[in-house]
């Protein structure tokens, strides 16, 4: 698999609108790794102003808008070690930063695992100050939440293809096969972990201990 560039470090937070890695089928055959921004393009019907700041996930690709997107050259594999979900408590704050509380959802083993999905070359405005330009974007399909996310999210979990051939048929087979592969994750399949090191706003320091004077 070839590798363009991309930022390969686990400890990588993913935000909309910002570049992150994605497994996209090559025109000649291949695989290859390479930064994409998250956020496919919004329905036109949806976009309000100057700027479409994109579609982070999708929940219907049988809607046409999404239909153009479903072919194996547009599929692609968004690799994860965590994702989170907002509180759906009103009011429940990070003590450290003070707003909503984030509960994140990873692997057991904390290996990584992998979304089904989508990429698009674009041309549009995503920022205002930076006019037309022309993109490469990706989002990721949604489906019902396991028993896991559920009491967080009720509504939605990312697709996640949980064996090779998941992966395979994802990236090779007709959409009437793959489509096949939007479902519920199972629910031993992720557990709650603690927020990663890098949305730590002020990770705690450990000061050593004073050195010990020599008894000789």
């Amino acid at each position: 698999m070839r590798e363009e560039g991309v930022h390969k470090s686990r400890g990588y937070s993913v935000y909309p609108n910002r570049p992150a890695p994605v497994v996209r089928n090559a025109p000649d055959g291949q695989r290859e790794l390479v930064n994409l921004t998250w956020g496919m393009p919004t329905p036109p019907e949806r976009v309000t102003g100057k700027a479409d700041y994109g579609n982070t996930n999708i929940r219907h690709p049988e809607y046409r808008h999404w239909q153009q997107y479903v072919g194996v050259e547009n599929r692609c594999l968004v690799p994860v070690s965590s994702f989170a979900e907002p509180s759906p408590t009103t009011g429940d704050k990070d003590p450290e930063t003070g707003i909503q509380r984030n509960f994140w959802f990873a692997r057991p083993d904390r290996s990584l695992f992998l979304f089904a999905g989508l990429w698009t070359p674009w041309h549009g405005v995503r920022k205002v100050k930076d006019g037309p330009a022309d993109h490469e974007l990706y989002g990721f399909l949604t489906w019902k939440p396991n028993a896991v996310v559920a009491p967080i999210h009720e509504k939605a979990m990312p697709v996640i293809l949980t064996t090779e051939a998941d992966m395979e048929t994802w990236m090779t087979a007709p959409w009437s096969e793959a489509k096949a592969l939007q479902r519920t994750a199972p629910d031993d399949y992720l557990v709650v972990v603690d927020k990663p090191a890098t949305q730590i706003k002020f990770p705690q320091v450990v000061t050593p201990p004073a050195a010990q004077g020599s008894l000789f």
